[in-house]
């Protein structure tokens, strides 16, 4: 099921990945599109497994949406860039009310932000009131 912005319904509620699935997640993002069997290749070399745990965790990985196997070719279909920005915003709105400005303040309470990341946080704002969007 997609959303209006055409990201997957999970986007909204991203499914967490473990440390192992994040490994297997990012060698797919890496060589996507892909043969499956090449990905087979890839799970045995990089994490040591077997054909049937690439396959079982790629089942998984496509049931909670972030990948498709049609075919015998491997596809993304969540991007690193959209299940990270969907870790952020949900960090955000779990621990700061969905408040950005809230985020920042604690953010910088512990951790010295420099001039260049000051100016582009005012980039970033100058160019968002202009209507432009970066992503």
């Amino acid at each position: 099921m997609k959303n209006e912005q055409n990201r997957p319904a999970e986007a909204n509620a991203p499914y967490v990945l473990g440390e192992v699935e994040g490994r297997f997640a990012s060698l797919v993002w890496a060589h996507a599109p892909l043969p499956s069997g090449e990905l087979v290749g890839l799970c045995k070399e990089a994490l040591g497994w077997s054909k049937s745990t690439t396959y079982t965790v790629l089942r998984k990985l496509c049931e909670k949406g972030f990948f498709k196997n049609e075919g015998g070719e491997v596809q993304v279909v969540l991007t690193e860039a959209d299940y990270r920005l969907s870790r952020g915003e949900a960090a955000v709105r779990e621990n700061y009310g969905g408040s950005l400005p809230a985020f920042i303040a604690a953010f910088a309470a512990k951790n010295r932000l420099t001039n260049d990341e000051l100016d582009d946080i005012r980039r970033l704002i100058d160019a968002y009131r202009r209507g432009e969007r970066h992503g």
